[in-house]
């Protein structure tokens, strides 16, 4: 049986002695692909790194988040991250105004080249913000659906299935983990965490590794700290991190503070690289990956729960 409490034992992709840094970058919106991702991979040129990009393969749909402008804690963030100068009109309007458009099948070319110069492409999602908005109220069968044409969408664009899935927002469920199951993915990303883990939830446990994000998101410390880069650096801890970059924030009004975070990195000789390059590590040696609950909490800066990891980990015989 498992060992309670805190892992024990000599793992050694668990007790790295330097930091590293896997960087992870979602793509949410039409915009946010068109604009933001080539300002990035500018700047990933420039410093010579490659990264993880989760990309919404089909409708976009911001629209569906103004049915919360009752919320105050929404109502905050949006003031807080100045929204309307990140998004623009016509992605907040998208699919409720203005017509859909779709993401990731509207740039299969600057996908494929993103794919050769040796980024990472996983799937965001089909439908983001109708995932993000009611995925705790999907069937079994919606959900299925919901990957089912996520990674068509994906394949037809880019000439082969995705290897790894991050929820859109990390929100999903237990009932999501079990049906991703089915659909043979290495990894995936959908929850915030300390360590990458195998997902435990309502007496069930998931196959598919979790690489949790680590870290702040600079969306969620805007309007909140002074200096972005600063507090990131201060959040970087010994052995692996997990960056998550939002294509609309840090390839939009955010970039100059997401080039002095990259920067500042490699200055400190702190390894950069892609989730998948992380997942082959522990993927290696899966029988020694712990366990650990998850289950739905709130992280500050960010309106709504998310998936958490949470408790003790420990392994399991």
């Amino acid at each position: 049986m498992g060992l309670p409490g805190p892992l024990r034992g000599s793992n050694k992709i668990l007790s790295r002695r330097m930091a590293d840094i896997a960087l992870r970058i979602d793509v949410d919106t039409y915009d946010g692909l068109r604009v933001g991702v080539p300002r990035i991979l500018e700047l990933l040129r420039e410093l010579d790194v490659r990264g993880s990009f989760f990309v919404t393969f089909g409708p976009e749909r911001a629209g569906l988040r103004l049915k919360r402008i009752w919320d105050p804690v929404f109502i905050w963030k949006m003031v807080r991250t100045r929204a309307l100068r990140t998004y623009g009109w016509r992605t907040l309007l998208g699919g409720t105004l203005l017509p859909v458009r779709s993401v990731g099948e509207s740039f299969g070319p600057l996908l494929c080249e993103m794919i050769a110069e040796g980024h990472e492409i996983g799937l965001h999602g089909y439908d983001h913000f109708g995932w993000q908005s009611r995925i705790h109220q999907m069937t079994r069968g919606e959900v299925e659906a919901a990957f089912r044409m996520g990674i068509s969408a994906f394949t037809a664009t880019v000439g082969h299935p995705p290897q790894a899935t991050a929820a859109p927002g990390w929100r999903t469920t237990a009932e999501a983990l079990d049906v991703q199951g089915q659909f043979g993915f290495k990894y995936a990303s959908d929850a915030r965490g300390s360590c990458p883990f195998l997902a435990r939830a309502d007496g069930i446990s998931f196959a598919t590794l979790q690489i949790p994000t680590t870290m702040p998101t600079m969306d969620e410390l805007k309007g909140r700290v002074r200096d972005l880069s600063a507090t990131l650096h201060s959040a970087v801890r010994p052995g692996l991190n997990v960056f998550t970059a939002h294509a609309e924030t840090e390839g939009g009004p955010l970039l100059s503070d997401f080039r002095r975070f990259l920067c500042h990195l490699q200055s400190r000789r702190v390894e950069i690289r892609r989730l998948a390059d992380v997942a082959e590590e522990f993927l290696t040696d899966i029988g020694r990956v712990p366990f650990a609950e998850v289950g739905h909490g709130l992280m500050r800066g960010r309106s709504g729960w998310v998936l958490m990891q949470q408790g003790g980990m420990y392994l399991v015989d």
